[in-house]
């Protein structure tokens, strides 16, 4: 197998302060004319919690969790915050590191949750130079056993602390990032027939449903922005709570298999006004953990380090096509996940 010198966690990035909430947003939407009260609303949410994103610290922690489990130097680097990418591949090429692997803190494919992630790994090489060290970033995960394990386990965890009286009949409701539908029609190589991220999610949730042994579950989706005018999957997660409600379901576990930490836009989605509207409706409410706390995640990791430094058998138990394997910011296949034109959502 060849070898690798170190290991690149690349993130989104999140602001860690009030004074970098303005300027990471700006990040975010350069270039792709987001009017400025779109960003006055998202600031509040940011405002909300201090100014203070959760991801970067989720990132870290696991980062010291991957530490514990291998002899690799890990990097932590991000698109839109610091430690920008850009600036860690240079700092591991001044460390002399010349092949690393490149795990992105997504689970799917489609534009922003996998080719971005390649384009990323371009940028940061193109700005370092001839010096910069070869990225490989490793593959899809949504289906792999360790990560539906920990889905499973936050569900069991959640639905625990519902009262008794309606714990048994609570709903289990996965969520993911919505995104526009022309966006989830191109995503993944066209001779598949595009739909890819939406059918990760799905292939995920069912994965986890079954592990739990529920047999009914739903898939909705979160945190849309964008013109009313363009049409983004649904239901909204919000839509589909009031939904149940009118059909009689007394409480719901909300599981947000799309992310793999928490976020603002998931605690401000759904610890706040998921929550909210499920409380005034007088339903029972619990939220699952993201999977990336659980000790099975950083475990996960290793694997999939493992199938190119140790020839490791690739473990996946769906159904649904996986990929997102590929050197130095190329794509695992042409026209793969093509973008569409639309705003960039922040976080």
């Amino acid at each position: 197998m060849s070898e690798f010198d170190a290991l690149l966690v690349l993130s989104f990035g999140g602001p860690e302060g009030p004074d970098e909430v303005r300027p990471f947003l700006e990040n975010v939407v350069r270039g792709r004319g987001v009017p400025p009260e779109r960003l006055d609303a998202v600031e509040e949410h940011y405002r909300h919690f201090g100014g203070v994103s959760p991801i970067n610290a989720r990132n870290r922690e696991l980062i010291a969790a991957i530490r514990e489990r291998t002899d690799l130097p890990v990097y932590f680097g991000n698109r839109n915050w610091h430690p920008m990418v850009e600036d860690t591949v240079a700092e591991m090429t001044r460390d002399g590191v010349r092949r690393a692997l490149v795990f992105a803190t997504s689970a799917y494919g489609g534009y922003s949750a996998c080719r971005q992630y390649h384009e990323d790994i371009a940028r940061a090489r193109k700005a370092v130079g001839d010096d910069a060290p070869e990225l490989v970033k490793l593959r899809h995960f949504f289906d792999h056993p360790r990560f539906v394990a920990a889905g499973a386990d936050a569900v069991r965890a959640a639905r625990a602390t519902l009262p008794a009286g309606v714990r048994d009949s609570a709903r289990i409701v996965f969520t993911a990032h919505s995104i526009p539908t022309a966006a989830d029609a191109a995503a993944g190589p066209p001779e598949e027939g595009g739909y890819r991220y939406s059918r990760q999610v799905a292939e995920a949730a069912r994965l986890v449903a079954a592990e739990l042994g529920v047999t009914e579950h739903d898939v909705v989706w979160q945190s849309r922005s964008g013109p009313p005018q363009v049409p983004w999957l649904e239901p909204d997660v919000i839509d589909h709570i009031e939904a149940l409600h009118s059909a009689g379901v007394p409480a719901v576990v909300v599981a947000p298999v799309g992310f793999v930490s928490d976020h603002v836009e998931v605690v401000w989605d759904l610890d706040n006004e998921a929550a909210e509207r499920a409380a005034e409706l007088g339903m029972g409410f619990a939220r699952a953990a993201t999977a990336g706390p659980d000790p099975g995640f950083a475990d996960m990791v290793v694997e999939l380090i493992a199938e190119h430094t140790a020839g490791a058998a690739e473990r996946g138990i769906g159904d649904v096509p996986r990929a997102g394997c590929a050197a130095n910011g190329q794509l695992c296949a042409v026209n793969c996940c093509v973008p569409a034109r639309r705003p960039a959502r922040p976080e």
